[in-house]
């Protein structure tokens, strides 16, 4: 799962290159990125993101991994469609919602750490077990939700 991802890419990074930093990319309504920030569970909002947005405990393999993770960034929905969209429509990647999560969560701290610096993510799911929800018009507009114009018909 992603926490054992995260951990066992986070460990052999960190072994290869201490100075590195693992940061952990998280929806809305889950409880992942506050256990990182203040050491507490607390889940806030929602998302529409499958499987990683129900984050209520912290997953076994992630607990082991506490001290490999340096921070965490929070997306909402929205900020994480931007980035399915365009990688669909500009690189003609066709992604799910975690990886436009980890990709927004990328940019985010490639913002913050200025240029002259490699930010990685991983791209970890497909978007064709998605296409009833991120690329459908109707279940976008029913959550007020970005829809992108070559897929509004």
């Amino acid at each position: 799962g992603t926490g054992g991802t995260l951990a066992g890419v986070g460990r052999f990074l960190k072994a290869r290159k201490p100075g590195v930093r693992i940061v952990l990319a998280d929806p809305m309504g889950s409880g992942l990125y506050s256990w990182i920030k203040t050491g507490e569970v607390k889940a806030e909002g929602s998302s529409i993101t499958e499987g990683i947005g129900q984050a209520s405990t912290v997953p076994g393999n992630l607990e082991v991994a506490r001290g490999v993770i340096d921070d965490a960034v929070q997306v909402p929905d929205p900020e994480a469609l931007e980035q399915v969209f365009d990688l669909q429509a500009q690189e003609g990647l066709s992604v799910g919602g975690s990886a436009g999560i980890n990709v927004a969560a990328a940019i985010r701290v490639a913002r913050a750490l200025g240029p002259g610096h490699t930010v990685v993510t991983i791209l970890c799911d497909g978007g064709s077990r998605y296409q009833s929800k991120l690329f459908n018009p109707d279940f976008l507009r029913e959550r007020n939700l970005p829809v992108p114009s070559w897929l509004a018909a």
